[in-house]
């Protein structure tokens, strides 16, 4: 599992239209740290190490077809013409390549360990149902809303816009079906064109590579992510489309998503509550698994929406000069094979 990677500027990348060339240069400094709750968490921390716990500072730079992102102890190195990404260990002056093609390989090997591992913490009774012909006829719902808050960030006048995205089952509200809310807090400053160029890179990579992503985690993770909660592709495909339509350049974001349990699950709770042992799984056709990897401590009870995932990430510095040097594998290294 690759450890987090941080970006410029919190991208959802998905199925949007690309730009004709990547053109402009472009170099930022960033803060960035994604969290996930339960076992998603348990695993990326286990596997991301400090960086995964606390966040990380990063350069991010782009020129042509490549992207660098380098923090303190890694580096990684995105070459779209070649389709290889470049894994940098910054102490140890070595790095390994890896190309779309195999990592494309380990995005599905983890997709379905973690479908997988979903299935193997599902009760009998879950485990026995046949498949849901309409488990995947999903809507969403989209507001955004200008709080009409105003400060200065790192030096950029900015102003709160908050973006809601509600996946639900098809015909029925979200109270009813369950499912996921997903909102974007985020302080806008007026449009930077050059950090266009790291949005038109990270669309273009994640249509290159896989598909619909959520930047600063990484690949195989969002291949994860969504095995275990499926209704997260929706809502990442959304934003992405909404969010470039968006004027003016994010700088200070924060991105919850959460799990909605539908009224069957909540009832089927209270009635698994009454019962001596305690046992028991919690069902619904839309939202049962999701409810189930993160359902509320003994402690919350009557909870009916949990965080799964949150996203921090503020933009410090941008600027427009790229050497190449900042965007290759710096003199010395050596390959590990």
């Amino acid at each position: 599992m690759r450890s987090i990677r941080t970006i410029a500027a919190l991208t959802l990348t998905g199925g949007l239209v690309l730009a004709p060339s990547l053109r402009a240069d472009v170099r930022t400094d960033e803060k960035s740290r994604v969290e996930f709750a339960g076992m998603l968490g348990r695993m990326f921390n286990m596997f991301g190490g400090k960086a995964a716990r606390e966040g990380t500072a990063s350069t991010v730079a782009v020129k042509g077809n490549r992207k660098a992102t380098m923090n303190d102890s890694t580096g990684q190195i995105i070459d779209l013409g070649e389709e290889k990404v470049y894994d940098l260990d910054l102490k140890k002056k070595s790095y390994k390549v890896i190309t779309f093609a195999e990592m494309r390989r380990q995005i599905e090997e983890a997709r379905k360990k973690a479908e997988e591992d979903a299935r193997k913490e599902q009760p009998p009774e879950e485990k026995a149902k046949p498949a849901d012909p309409n488990a995947k006829q999903v809507e969403v719902d989209f507001d955004i809303k200008n709080t009409g808050e105003k400060k200065t960030i790192n030096g950029f006048d900015t102003h709160e816009t908050v973006m809601t995205i509600t996946v639900r089952e098809k015909g029925k509200t979200l109270e009813e079906s369950g499912g996921l809310v997903t909102t974007a807090d985020m302080w806008l400053a007026p449009k930077i064109a050059a950090m266009k160029e790291i949005v038109e890179f990270d669309i273009k990579y994640a249509k290159q590579l896989y598909g619909p992503m959520v930047s600063g985690i990484s690949a195989s993770q969002m291949a994860a992510a969504s095995a275990m909660y499926p209704m997260m592709k929706d809502a990442v495909a959304k934003m992405s489309a909404e969010g470039a339509k968006l004027d003016g350049t994010a700088i200070l974001t924060t991105v919850t998503m959460d799990a909605v349990k539908s009224a069957e699950q909540i009832a089927q709770e209270a009635k698994e509550e009454s019962k001596p042992s305690g046992g028991g799984g919690i069902s619904g056709r839309l939202g049962g698994m999701l409810a189930k990897k993160i359902g509320p401590k003994k402690d919350e009870p009557g909870k009916t929406r949990s965080t799964f995932m949150t996203m921090n990430t503020e933009v410090l510095k941008v600027a427009t000069d790229v050497a190449p040097a900042d965007i290759a594998v710096p003199a010395g290294f050596k390959e590990n094979k």
